[in-house]
């Protein structure tokens, strides 16, 4: 166990966490050159054409030290998005050392923030690395004087390179080496591994990937899930190296995978503990905490056939991602479907595109809203994830929704637009400090419904991508909240209904309507679009009918013959509104995504 170091590599999003996983493969041998691709953990196409770590992905390294020692190295990639923070944590769960990757150029950003201090409250050791140092803009004394900034990194200790141009590289596999220490554990006690990710694979069923923390676990050993009870015979046993390389057991302070031929999705969930069935622990491991999903929105499949198709997808894709929830619903505009729970927009999108592309699925998404706490008359506290759930207005004592702290990270030049931005999504500043050079720190209480749209875009193109935002949830708090309704032709939306404050309803109302008019397709009848709260109409646009020309054969003659035939058109029309259906374009559901708030 000795010769054994597990480590992550941490750091903000693109500031080249996946490169330098890329050089540790070449330098330790693990693959050919002409094995070698850029991005190799990157495996999802998804993470390839987007740039970014979606999944954290663990690869065992051998490693020759300058000592002379064959080393044994277990790395995890992680992401550095915001929305991914959670497998961040899973994995450093399985670790005992952590290498902060921050760019020579963009400095510490809200992410490297909140991951070193991720790493610190789990006690690991950091490496401070400052990466991209080839860079013409690179200003590694300033990126130094900013990491100091970090609670208690010792910077005298703090490591350059390139990962792009291969310098610097083993120097850090040497911090490693030194650094961080040995995993503790007892190889002779009763079996103890945390399970931190898991698949499905259709031919070999669950695969588990496991820190072994005491014992060992070989082939043919019964093994039992803690939580769950269950027990399985081991398959087989093995290692990422980064191909699946099947071994004869995994010992304490090992990372590897488990099969043994699990069918049932249900029976693993990730922080469980798995022991011996024969001579089980008397304990399992800590685990993690819970995560609680922040956004939700509907999914629905286009054609109701794949209902049932849906439902198994996300089964399975839940095993690979335990972040995410999902519930069955109905929707009177779209049929049945599911409210989904995602920890932010992207991880929303990144699930919406994973079902399509991986199980073949086309799906419609409704606008995301948050989960808002209501107290009723009664003095019931209820969660409300959908708009259309709302109790009604006197049913109602009060409505809390949640509020998030960001940290914003921005370059002094956009601080004014970035905080206009922030107090017209109803922000209180909590603090504006400088950090380091001609850079700011901004942090703000803001409720998270008014950040879940378009926030982060608006962000961004104010500070021509320079800013940088990370976010925790702090609490609920009261607010003067109302559901809005759309309704076309009398009847109500409930798929676009939102719950929105009072003093920006009618703007919202004026803007859906708006978008709808120009998105839902004429009709032979008129369509009324009206946004409503309540029974009180606050806006209204129509599409106007399509008219087809019933006087065309009329060559002169009585103008009563004429009024008779408009009338007779007209009567038409006002039946055909009255059983005609408005079929919703899938485009106007997007649509509202993009409604400036």
């Amino acid at each position: 166990m000795k010769h054994i170091r597990n480590f992550s590599i941490i750091a903000h999003i693109d500031h080249g966490k996946s490169t330098l996983a890329d050089r540790f493969l070449e330098i330790t041998g693990a693959l050919s050159q002409r094995e070698m691709d850029e991005q190799v953990l990157d495996s999802m196409d998804l993470e390839r054409e987007r740039g970014i770590t979606i999944k954290a992905h663990s690869v065992r390294l051998d490693y020759r030290a300058e000592d002379g020692i064959l080393y044994t190295l277990n790395l995890i990639d992680t992401p550095g998005h915001v929305d991914f923070g959670y497998e961040v944590s899973r994995s450093l769960a399985g670790c005992e050392g952590a290498i902060l990757v921050v760019d020579a150029s963009q400095g510490v950003e809200a992410q490297t923030l909140a991951n070193a201090y991720l790493a610190i409250e789990n006690n690991l050791s950091v490496i401070p690395v400052i990466n991209k140092i080839d860079l013409p803009s690179a200003e590694p004394e300033e990126v130094k004087r900013q990491i100091r900034g970090i609670a208690g990194l010792n910077v005298s200790e703090t490591l350059r390179a390139s990962a792009k141009e291969g310098k610097g590289i083993k120097e850090i596999l040497e911090a490693v080496v030194q650094r961080i220490p040995p995993p503790k554990g007892k190889e002779e006690g009763p079996l103890r591994a945390l399970i931190f990710d898991s698949w499905f694979d259709d031919y070999k069923g669950v695969v588990v990937l496991v820190r072994v923390f005491d014992g060992f676990v070989t082939e043919g050993q019964k093994i039992k899930v803690m939580a769950t009870g269950k027990v399985f015979e081991v398959k087989s046993v093995g290692v990422f190296t980064p191909k699946m390389v099947t071994k004869q057991r995994l010992s304490a302070g090992e990372v590897g995978y488990i099969i043994a031929g699990i069918r049932k999705v249900t029976d693993t969930k990730i922080g469980d503990t798995i022991t011996d069935a024969d001579v089980p622990s008397s304990s399992p491991l800590p685990g993690y905490r819970e995560v609680k999903p922040m956004v939700f929105c509907g999914l629905y499949p286009t054609e109701p056939i794949q209902y049932e198709g849906l439902r198994d997808a996300l089964e399975k894709l839940r095993l690979n991602d335990s972040s995410f929830t999902y519930v069955p619903e109905t929707s009177l505009a779209l049929g049945f479907g599911f409210r989904c729970g995602f920890l932010g927009l992207l991880h929303m999108e990144i699930i919406q595109e994973r079902l399509e592309r991986e199980f073949n699925l086309s799906l419609l998404a409704t606008a995301p809203n948050v989960a808002y706490r209501v107290v009723r008359t009664d003095e019931a506290i209820v969660m409300v994830e959908n708009p259309a759930k709302l109790p009604e207005t006197q049913k109602i004592l009060n409505i809390e929704e949640p509020f998030i702290l960001a940290t914003i990270i921005t370059p002094t030049e956009f601080v004014g637009p970035i905080i206009q931005l922030c107090q017209d999504r109803r922000g209180l500043q909590k603090g504006f400090v400088s950090s380091g050079k001609e850079r700011m720190i901004i942090t703000y209480e803001i409720p998270l419904n008014e950040i879940v749209m378009d926030f982060y875009n608006r962000l961004k193109s104010l500070s021509r991508g320079y800013a940088s935002m990370d976010y925790e949830f702090v609490g609920f708090r009261k607010a003067d909240l109302v559901r809005l309704d759309i309704l076309l032709n009398g009847e109500i939306v409930d798929a676009l209904s939102c719950i929105i404050h009072i003093e920006r309803s009618q703007i919202r109302g004026r803007q859906i309507a708006q978008r709808l008019k120009e998105i839902i397709p004429r009709q032979l009848f008129e369509v009324a679009i009206q946004a409503a709260i309540g029974s009180k109409i606050i806006a209204r646009e129509t599409v106007s009918p399509l008219r087809k020309n019933v006087t065309a054969k009329c060559y002169g003659g009585d103008i009563t013959r004429k009024r008779k035939l408009r009338e007779k058109q007209k009567e038409g029309k006002k039946r055909m509104k009255q059983i005609g259906r408005v079929d919703i374009p899938q485009e106007a559901f997007l649509s509202l995504l993009k409604v400036e708030a």
